[in-house]
């Protein structure tokens, strides 16, 4: 992983409440760099974030809302988040419930122009 992936990690790694960030194929969900707590099972986060894409991607596709642009996910333990980004690639943060999400997006949008 480059150093320019490995500091957009880094960063969105350090907002308040995100437990782990990665990058994430998402035409088959392999992680391609990852930056997790411990107790985090990266390869799980990553098949779902990756198929979560394909399928509301497809619904918004097929409504006419145009391209996914960001998805968030809130469950009783936490969230997550994730953003396109060059490469067919997707920007993946996981976080407690009360994360700053509007932080959260902007650190995400900065990992994917990273990727560019």
């Amino acid at each position: 992983m480059s150093e320019a992936l490995e500091r957009s990690l880094d960063r969105l790694s350090r907002v308040r409440g995100v437990r782990g960030s990665m990058f994430v194929a998402a035409d088959d969900g392999l992680v391609v760099g990852q930056l997790l707590m411990e107790g985090v099972n990266g390869k799980a986060v990553a098949a779902l974030a990756a198929s979560l894409a394909r399928k509301v991607g497809g619904a918004a596709a097929a409504t006419g809302a145009g391209q996914l642009s960001f998805v968030q996910v809130e469950a009783t333990a936490g969230t997550l988040l994730l953003a396109p980004a060059a490469g067919d690639l997707l920007v993946v943060a996981l976080a407690e419930p009360q994360v700053n999400v509007g932080l959260c997006r902007l650190e995400m949008m900065r990992a994917a122009e990273a990727v560019r």
